[in-house]
């Protein structure tokens, strides 16, 4: 047989034109991608975990400072005998017994004036927001008018009456709050048993009788809380001012401030809050039940959009319609709108986005430059993407958002490009992909900036994106690169 009349071989096989077909590499392309979303998810479960960690610190540090702080308006209470049968079915006088109950009487008008001093305190590479603040409760009562409740006044006793004042949580107490009573110093004494109102009660015997129709009251406290401080308006006319050391506080509850300045880092605020839509009368008679229950995760379900509800007691007299929740009163928050997990969790939705334009504008630099790019380096650059994500979340922690995602942009794009270069062998070719992923991380961060108008942004966004890579494909011919390949 004569070797030189043999048929030389074939460059290549019908496996390697089919592996080396530029469409079944989309595809693969587009598999790896979809593989892709499972690191991604887990970095999204990173994040979650780190921030659940975060808000069991920040819990830590409000528990020994000071919780959400609410405030109420003091409410009088004035007890008054009532006699009841034993049972339903005697009568009679020696089957009767007597049962102290209460009247429970609003304020007539209430000003609420606060200096609050934020600051930031921190616990390892955690901080949460905490506050001081000065806090003076002044107004007066107007006269009781037994006859509306249908109460003799001689059942009435008047020298038991108490003043109730309700807060959040006593640790948050610098010192013992003082009541002045018509000119008269008064203590307050905390309640755990008997009037029980609020969440943490503050009682003190006030003197009280009949004739009296303007009795002035005013109340100075010290309080320390976190994250929030939040008024709760039970007067006839309550009238807030607040002002603190601040730059970007957040209003929010059932009114909004009827006047308000933000400065580069104090704020002013003004509320004037009629009765009208208060749930409670100006008076009432019963047992000293809670009246209202502060929810602390108000705040979790508002975001996930669930509705709370919230814990209290209907008071005797008042209907379950009465009671009071988180949406009665007036919240001044101190936290950031959108913290640096919040930020890194909407960054890791975009992950995807970003794997699928680098890998498609890859490909078109393949076909354009004619330089082949393996699948396994594929993997290697998807994977250095989504260490991206890591590595941002890591340094967040210790340097900020803004700053971390600067950083591990600069890196990411520096290793994908130079990864580039390497396999090209053009510093041109590497540029342009460098240039093109830069230009993705800064588009993701654009969006995070516009908020409100990030849908229609990057909507916008994409659509030209795809209309350059309709463009670019028309300008090659991909039946040709596929045959340049077989026959090398």
């Amino acid at each position: 047989m004569d070797n030189n009349n043999s048929s030389p071989m074939e460059p290549s096989s019908l496996f390697e034109k089919i592996s080396n077909s530029t469409v079944l590499k989309l595809f693969v392309i587009l598999f790896l991608s979809l593989i892709l979303l499972i690191p991604l998810a887990l970095i999204r479960d990173l994040i979650e975990e780190r921030k659940s960690r975060e808000q069991e610190v920040s819990g830590g540090i409000a528990l020994n400072w000071g919780k959400d702080q609410v405030v109420s308006s003091p409410v009088l209470a004035i007890p008054y005998r009532e006699t009841v049968p034993l049972s339903a079915e005697k009568t009679e006088k020696s089957n009767l017994r007597e049962e102290t109950k209460w009247i429970f009487v609003l304020p007539k008008i209430s000003n609420i004036v606060t200096a609050i001093s934020p600051q930031h305190l921190s616990r390892g590479i955690y901080t949460s927001v905490v506050y001081s603040s000065n806090i003076t409760v002044e107004g007066n009562f107007g006269k009781l008018n037994p006859e509306k409740l249908e109460i003799p006044v001689e059942n009435i006793d008047w020298k038991g009456s108490k003043l109730i004042f309700g807060i959040q949580d006593f640790k948050g107490l610098g010192k013992r709050p003082t009541l002045n009573w018509d000119g008269q110093d008064i203590v307050f004494d905390p309640d755990f048993n008997n009037l029980n109102l609020f969440n943490q009660n503050l009682v003190c015997a006030v003197p009280l009788t009949p004739q009296d129709d303007n009795n002035h009251f005013k109340i100075k406290l010290d309080l320390k809380g976190s994250k929030s401080l939040n008024f709760l308006p039970l007067s006839d006319q309550t009238n807030i001012q607040a002002k603190g050391n601040w730059a970007n506080p957040s209003f929010t509850g059932a009114f909004l401030p009827s006047k308000r300045n933000t400065e580069a880092s104090n704020f002013s605020a003004s509320w004037e809050i009629p009765s009208f839509s208060r749930k409670l009368p100006q008076q009432w008679v019963g047992d000293a039940h809670n009246i209202y229950r502060f929810d602390a995760n108000i705040e979790n379900a508002n975001d996930t959009n669930e509705p709370t509800t919230p814990q209290t007691t209907t008071p005797p007299g008042t209907s379950a319609n009465n009671l009071l929740d988180n949406t009665d009163m007036i919240t001044i928050h101190f936290l950031p709108d959108i913290n640096n997990y919040q930020k890194t969790t909407r960054v890791a939705k975009y992950g995807i986005l970003i794997i699928i334009l680098t890998f498609t504008s890859l490909l078109f630099t393949e076909v354009i430059k004619k330089k082949r790019v393996h699948i396994i380096q594929y993997i290697l650059i998807g994977a250095a993407m989504v260490l991206f994500y890591t590595l941002l979340l890591a340094l967040s922690e210790h340097i900020g958002f803004n700053l971390a995602y600067v950083t591990a942009t600069m890196a990411t794009v520096l290793l994908i490009g130079s990864f580039i270069k390497a396999i090209t062998k053009d510093a041109k070719t590497a540029a342009l992909l460098s240039s093109i992923l830069g230009i993705f991380y800064l588009f993701i961060y654009v969006l995070m900036q516009l908020r409100d108008y990030s849908l229609i942004a990057g909507t916008i966004g994409i659509f030209i994106i795809l209309a350059i890579l309709m463009r670019v494909s028309t300008k090659i011919n991909w039946y040709q690169f596929d045959n340049d390949h077989a026959d090398q």
